[in-house]
């Protein structure tokens, strides 16, 4: 029972920056946004939580760094905004220039912090706490609500709800920056409370598993709960069963990014794509239809 309930936990504790990222990729593409930049916001976002948290910008305050890394993720994602829904690029271009960009970025800034230690850092309750009450409160938001009902309006038929009145523009820049600073958030957690240093990679493909866990869980926010701590319980077993068998380490650590191509395949067999908004990945131009 006790090896059950260790493992539970190191599950929730690997599945909470997966959960928020997840999120915040939701978010983006139930209003008909899809950002693959998720991985580059995760990467700026735990280096500039972790640069405040050492002190020079912010005396070492760990509220301060936890902001930080939320306006980055969400100042990223404001320039994919800006190039997708003002522009009207390739949202998926630009989402993989973004994720390029931002793990470029980091790397190169975060060379000065690379093998200093964080020596105080946050409890990971509060942030796997935060992450549960996050999918609550969008669950309640999509399925309850006069906003949530927009941003499914704008993210299934932006022309039907521009008709209504609603702002199609605002609605979906909105979407986008909470994304963003979703995706920041996550990358707190790893740079603060996971793994309380700063690394180049830290992120390790963290991004993209979350970007594919929202095709696995059908753009439901409470799937994605039991969706991020199964694949965090993948990241244990991985860890757990390295060194214990003749198996070269490299099979275990690939083993969540095959699960993903997996269960992205099982759920295009049984249609899960089907339940993608409408308008996701297309620019609205009004008076188009």
């Amino acid at each position: 029972m006790e090896e059950v309930l260790n493992a539970l936990a190191r599950a929730l504790s690997f599945g909470t920056p997966l959960l928020i990222a997840c999120l915040g990729a939701l978010l983006n593409e139930r209003a008909g946004v899809v950002n693959l930049g998720v991985e580059g916001m995760m990467a700026l976002g735990a280096l500039a939580s972790f640069a405040v948290a050492y002190g020079e910008a912010g005396d070492g305050n760990l509220w301060l760094a936890v902001l930080a890394a939320i306006l980055a993720g969400g100042l990223s994602a404001l320039l994919h905004g800006f190039v997708t829904i003002t522009l009207q690029a390739n949202q998926f271009v630009s989402g993989l220039a973004l994720s390029m960009v931002g793990l470029g970025i980091a790397g190169l800034l975060g060379k000065r912090y690379e093998g200093l230690p964080l020596f105080d850092h946050p409890s990971e309750e509060p942030f796997i706490l935060g992450a549960m009450g996050l999918a609550l409160l969008l669950a309640f938001l999509f399925g309850a609500t006069r906003l949530g009902l927009s941003l499914r309006s704008v993210g299934e038929n932006p022309a039907a709800a521009d008709l209504l009145g609603i702002n199609v523009l605002a609605l979906r820049y909105g979407a986008v920056v909470a994304g963003g600073a979703l995706a920041g958030l996550a990358g707190a957690y790893l740079s603060l409370v996971y793994r309380p240093s700063w690394t180049d990679g830290m992120t390790a493909g963290l991004g993209w598993i979350a970007v594919a866990l929202v095709i696995f869980v059908g753009w439901n926010p409470l799937r994605a709960i039991f969706g991020a701590v199964f694949f965090g319980l993948l990241y244990y077993l991985q860890f757990r069963l390295q060194g214990q068998s003749g198996i070269p380490s490299e099979v275990f650590a690939s083993l969540p990014y095959l699960l993903v191509i997996l269960v992205l395949a099982l759920s295009g067999l049984r249609g899960q794509q089907g339940n993608a908004p409408e308008a996701l990945g297309k620019p609205y131009r009004r008076g188009e239809r």
